[in-house]
């Protein structure tokens, strides 16, 4: 686990250049909502690039950020180094979502893109990164990530305390906003249920923590693409999810489409389908734990591909 104390100090470091995002009852669904798609870049994904470029001592910002990303890391990173007056590059693929990459060259990022889909881009920016001896910034494996990520658990503590009874469900693509919750309530006096929750196109932390292997997992095309690909060889988040979580279950893609439009459609809310797979989860019927508390972890969807998703529906509701 992640020291609390880490936590609580990216907490202090973070704070003033991030947003207090809503927590909301949904009585009828018995369901807090996170909705950390309001956060600044629109994803929780700043949290843990701000606290990591503020714990980097000054010679390796000057010497350059580098990371690989779907999207929301790059983002985050690409604010942290605007912040910190450092110049950042980000790797993506190619198939990446094009609102994603034009936030990240607004924040002042040079944007790399890479033939393939993440694992190539990952693979590309580390190689830069020792080639050119410039600074790789994990988006998960990391402690002090992971202990920015971190700090939403605290937030949503101090917005609810009671909320320690409850069951979280958690988005995981590489593990590093789960690890950072675990660590965060691992260390208190008590703990909620924590549920780990992926894509089943993706399902590389499933047969981790279930199987304790991502051998020969067939990925294919998902809405949540800030959860595919993928994770690092050694990444300091399987141990901490592979103890930590009570556990990690699957979602279809035709749930997640049924997610993002029902939370347009009840709340107002734009969420990607990497954040949708909380609420997939609650409407999916897994779930036996209630009261619950949902991470809607982004908001960075393609407008284009968000409309898309409800003129499907609204054609299916008129058929």
């Amino acid at each position: 686990m992640i020291p609390l104390e880490w936590i609580q100090a990216a907490q202090i470091n973070i704070r003033q250049h991030l947003r207090i995002t809503p927590l909301e009852f949904v009585p009828n669904l018995n369901a807090y909502f996170k909705w950390e798609n309001l956060q600044v870049t629109g994803s929780f994904k700043a949290r843990g690039a701000l606290n990591k470029v503020f714990n980097l001592l000054d010679w390796e910002r000057a010497r350059g950020l580098v990371a690989a990303s779907a999207g929301n890391h790059g983002q985050g990173l690409a604010l942290a180094g605007k912040l910190a007056k450092a110049n950042v590059t980000i790797f993506a693929s190619q198939h990446a979502v094009p609102t994603k990459l034009e936030a990240i060259r607004q924040l002042g990022a040079r944007v790399m893109l890479v033939n393939g889909g993440y694992p190539e881009a990952e693979q590309a920016g580390k190689q830069f990164a020792e080639e050119q001896e410039k600074t790789w910034v994990s988006p998960y494996n990391d402690g002090r990530v992971i202990a920015g990520q971190g700090t939403l658990a605290l937030e949503i503590l101090e917005q609810n305390p009671g909320l320690i009874n409850a069951c979280w469900l958690i988005p995981v693509g590489g593990g590093g906003l789960a690890s950072g919750i675990l660590s965060t309530l691992h260390q208190q006096k008590q703990r909620p249920r924590l549920v780990g929750i992926q894509s089943e196109a993706s399902p590389f932390f499933y047969g981790l923590y279930h199987s304790k292997s991502q051998a020969n997992i067939i990925e294919l095309p998902s809405l949540a693409d800030g959860l595919s690909g993928p994770v690092e060889e050694g990444s300091v988040t399987i141990p901490i999810l592979q103890k930590g979580l009570d556990d990690l279950i699957l979602v279809t893609e035709s749930e997640i489409r049924r997610a993002i439009v029902y939370a347009w459609r009840v709340f107002r809310m734009r969420i990607e389908g990497s954040a949708a797979v909380s609420l997939a989860a609650l409407q999916s019927g897994k779930i036996r734990h209630y009261p619950l508390a949902l991470i809607i972890s982004g908001g960075n969807i393609q407008p284009e591909t968000h409309q898309e998703l409800l003129d499907q529906n609204g054609n299916a509701n008129n058929s």
